[in-house]
C-alpha cells in the first residue's frame, strides 16, 4: 500500500468517510516546505460542523502515526504531513525492484472492455501526417487500458464506401494495369482516380455510378476489384503500422455495415424517431440544440451517419464494451454527439459510454496542410525521414554503436511519436524537426537517453543487491524529488486513462528523465560503500524499469544503448 493511501485509511476512520474519499481529497501542497501531502479540512467542515483549523487540530491529536511519518503540522485548514526520505525510499524503491515493468499497473479493468476506434484510413489513399495524431493517440490509449487490465479491441473503421470507388474501377478498367497496381501500390490507384477526374463526362459518371451499383449488389468482378484496392491500400499502410509498432484486432470499415444499416432505419421508424425533412430522412434534434441527424437520402441511401450507428451497435453485440472510445478530430464533435443522442433516444442506456476523444491539427513546420494546394506530407515519407535524420546524428556523435540502424528507428520513430503525444490533445501540433530530434529537452530522444544512461550505470556497475542498501544516502533534494517522482507514477497513468489523455504520461517522463540526470550529477554511484552505491543502484534501476514502461505505454521503444 502506498503511503498515501496508508494516510487516507488512518484520516478516514477517525473522520467518518471512506478512504477512498479520502484519498480524493489528499494534495501535494505547492512548496516542499509545507510537507509531502497535505490534508484539506475544509471538505470536512460542513458534516462537522467546525471550522478547518479546528478539525485539523483535533484529527492531530487522535491518529496514530504511521512510522514513515516523521512530523504532522497543522497549517489553517491543511493537515500537512512529513515523510521520513528514507523510509519513502526503502517502500517505493523495494515496490518497483519487486514490481518491475509491471509498477504502476493495476487490475480495475479487470473483465470489462473497451473498443478504440483509431486512425481509420481511407482506400485508395495514402496517409498524410495529418493521420499521425489519430493513430499513435488511439494505440497509446489502447496500451495504457491493456496495462490497467482492460480488454482491448483496436478497430481500423475505414473508409471504404461511397460513388469514388465505382470511378476507381471505371478508371482501371479504361487505362489500368494489374501490374502496375501491383508494382506501384496506392500510387497508382491515386493517378488513375485523377486521370478519371479530369477526363470524366457524362458517359464516365454514368458508367462509375453504375459499377458503384455492382459494388452494391455484390457484383463479382466489382467485388473483386474492391475487396483488391483494399488489399493494395492495406498492404501499402502495413509499413506505417509495423514502424509504429502497431496492431488492429479489426479492419472493419464502411462497406462492412452496408447490410447492416436497414435494421437500425427499421428500428428508428418503429420508434417514430424517423422523419422526413427537405428530402431526407432525418432524426429531429432541435430540442437538444443540434441540427437534425441525417440518416437516408431522398433515394434511399445511407451515407456515414447511418453507417456509424450500425457500427455502435455491431460493436456493443459482438464485444459487448463497456466503453467506446472514437479517437477523431475535433472537427467531428456535432457529428458524435448526433450519433451518440439518437441510441440514447432509441432508449439505450449504453449510449452514455460512447465516448468521442478529439484531437487537435497537425500542421508542418509552419504551413497548414491542403492536398489542393500540394501542401501534404505523407506519414511513411515523414517516419523514413526521421529514422534517416536520426541515423546522421548516431553517426555523427556515435559511428561505432552497434545495431545503428535498429536504434536510429526506434529514435527517429520515438521523436515523432513522443513530440505529437507531448502537448494536450486538443492543441494543434505544429511539426519541426529540429525541435523534435533534439537531445535536450522534453523530447523523446531526451528521455530514451536518459534510459540509456541508467543502462550504461547498471552495466559498469556491481550486480544489484538491494538487501545491502542503505536508504539514508537517498535523503539529499535530488534523490527525493527523483523518489516522489517514481511514487507518482501510478497515478499518473491512471490519471492518463481517466482524461484519455497520454500527454500526462508525455511530460512525465521529460520531469523524470530531467529528474534522474540531476540525481546523476549530484551523487557518485559506483565507488561509494557498498550500502550508499547499493541504495543509488536500486535506484537507477527502478528508474530504468519506470521510464521503459513509460514510453511503452506511448509506443515508444527504450534503446539501451545510443
Amino acid at each position: 500500500m502506498s503511503f498515501k493511501d496508508t494516510v487516507a485509511e488512518i484520516i478516514a476512520e477517525k473522520a467518518g468517510i471512506s478512504a477512498g474519499e479520502c484519498a480524493s481529497f489528499l494534495e501535494t501542497p505547492p512548496q516542499k516546505e509545507m510537507g509531502d501531502l497535505a490534508f484539506p479540512c475544509f471538505k470536512l467542515a460542513r458534516v462537522m460542523r467546525k471550522a478547518p483549523p479546528a478539525i485539523a487540530a483535533e484529527l492531530k491529536e487522535s491518529i496514530v502515526l504511521p512510522d514513515f511519518v516523521k512530523e504532522c503540522r497543522v497549517e489553517g485548514g491543511y493537515l500537512n504531513f512529513f515523510f521520513s526520505p528514507e523510509k519513502r525510499a526503502e517502500s517505493v524503491l523495494t515496490e518497483i525492484n519487486e514490481k518491475g515493468e509491471s509498477y504502476g499497473s493495476s487490475d480495475e479493468g479487470a473483465g470489462r472492455t473497451i473498443c478504440l476506434d483509431y486512425s481509420s484510413i481511407n482506400i485508395a489513399k495514402r496517409c498524410h501526417i495529418g493521420h499521425l495524431t489519430t493513430t499513435v493517440l488511439g494505440n497509446s490509449l489502447a496500451k495504457i487500458h491493456r496495462f490497467l487490465g482492460y480488454k482491448t479491441v483496436s478497430i481500423n473503421h475505414l473508409g471504404d464506401w461511397g460513388t469514388q470507388f465505382g470511378k476507381m474501377i471505371c478508371a482501371f478498367k479504361h487505362w489500368g494495369k494489374r501490374e502496375d497496381v501491383e508494382k506501384n501500390g496506392v500510387n497508382a490507384l491515386i493517378d488513375l482516380y485523377v486521370r478519371f477526374d479530369r477526363e470524366a463526362d457524362e458517359n464516365l459518371e454514368n458508367e462509375a455510378r453504375a459499377w458503384f451499383k455492382k459494388i452494391e449488389d455484390d457484383d463479382p468482378e466489382a467485388t473483386e476489384l474492391f475487396t483488391w484496392f483494399k488489399d493494395i491500400t492495406l498492404k501499402d499502410v502495413a509499413v506505417i503500422y509495423d514502424l509504429l509498432g502497431i496492431h488492429f484486432d479489426s479492419y472493419a470499415g464502411e462497406s462492412f455495415y452496408k447490410d447492416k444499416c436497414g435494421a437500425v432505419i427499421e428500428e428508428l421508424k418503429e420508434k417514430n424517431l424517423l422523419e422526413f425533412s427537405q428530402g431526407a430522412y432525418v432524426v429531429n434534434l432541435d430540442k437538444y440544440d443540434m441540427p437534425p441527424c441525417i440518416l437516408l437520402k431522398s433515394d434511399g441511401a445511407t451515407i456515414y451517419a447511418t453507417r456509424d450507428l450500425a457500427a455502435a451497435f455491431y460493436r456493443k453485440k459482438t464485444y459487448d464494451f463497456d466503453k467506446c472510445l472514437y479517437v477523431v478530430a475535433y472537427q467531428q464533435d456535432l457529428h458524435f454527439k448526433q450519433i451518440f443522442k439518437v441510441i440514447e433516444l432509441m432508449g439505450y442506456p449504453w449510449a452514455k459510454d460512447l465516448i468521442h476523444v478529439p484531437f487537435g491539427m497537425v500542421s508542418y513546420e509552419g504551413q497548414t496542410l491542403s492536398t489542393r494546394k500540394g501542401h501534404v506530407v505523407y506519414l511513411d515519407e515523414l517516419l523514413h525521414r526521421a529514422c534517416d535524420k536520426a541515423l546522421d546524428i548516431i553517426n555523427e556523435k556515435n559511428p561505432d554503436l552497434p545495431d545503428k540502424e535498429k536504434v536510429a528507428r526506434q529514435v527517429g520513430i520515438g521523436a515523432v511519436v513522443f513530440y505529437d503525444l507531448f502537448s494536450g490533445r486538443i492543441k494543434d501540433v505544429d511539426f519541426w524537426w529540429d525541435r523534435a530530434l533534439n537531445f535536450e529537452g522534453e523530447t523523446g530522444p531526451y528521455v530514451q537517453y536518459a534510459h540509456t544512461r541508467c543502462c550504461s550505470v547498471l552495466a559498469k556497475a556491481p550486480a544489484l543487491d538491494a538487501a545491502l542498501a542503505d536508504f539514508s544516502a537517498l535523503s539529499d533534494e535530488s534523490s527525493t524529488e527523483l523518489i516522489t517522482l517514481l511514487e507518482n507514477f501510478p497515478q499518473v497513468v491512471a490519471d492518463a486513462a481517466q482524461k484519455y489523455e497520454p500527454s500526462v504520461i508525455t511530460r512525465y517522463c521529460a520531469a523524470l528523465a530531467q529528474s534522474y540526470n540531476k540525481f546523476y550529477f549530484d551523487n557518485r554511484i559506483i565507488g561509494e560503500n557498498e550500502g550508499v552505491m547499493q541504495a543509488r543502484l536500486l535506484a537507477t534501476k527502478c528508474t530504468r524499469d519506470v521510464i521503459k514502461t513509460a514510453l511503452d505505454l506511448l509506443g515508444i521503444d527504450a534503446p539501451e544503448k545510443m
